[in-house]
């Protein structure tokens, strides 16, 4: 009898930043996991969580955990200078 484990698909994760697909094999991340995973990322620059609906667009700190869960879509980011961040 085959195990029932080995037999189940394993969930998978995903996320999106500056339009460039991620993978994650965990069903949260946090910004500095995504800020490691961007290549040539300056290291000056913020990475963005953008809303959904009429939430607005927030930063991600190195420490801020986000969901991955797809309940609203892929969560999607994007990285900006940091001094552009909030100006209208």
């Amino acid at each position: 009898m085959a195990k029932e484990t080995d037999d189940k698909k394993k969930e998978e994760y995903f996320y999106f930043v500056d339009d460039v697909k991620y993978e994650a094999d965990q069903p949260t991340i946090t910004g500095a996991q995504i800020r490691a995973r961007v290549p040539n990322l300056d290291p000056t620059y913020i990475i963005v969580l953008e809303g959904h609906g009429h939430e607005e667009d927030r930063p991600v700190g190195n420490d801020d955990t986000i969901s991955l869960d797809k309940d609203k879509g892929p969560r999607r980011f994007y990285t900006a200078p940091p001094a552009t961040f909030g100006q209208r």
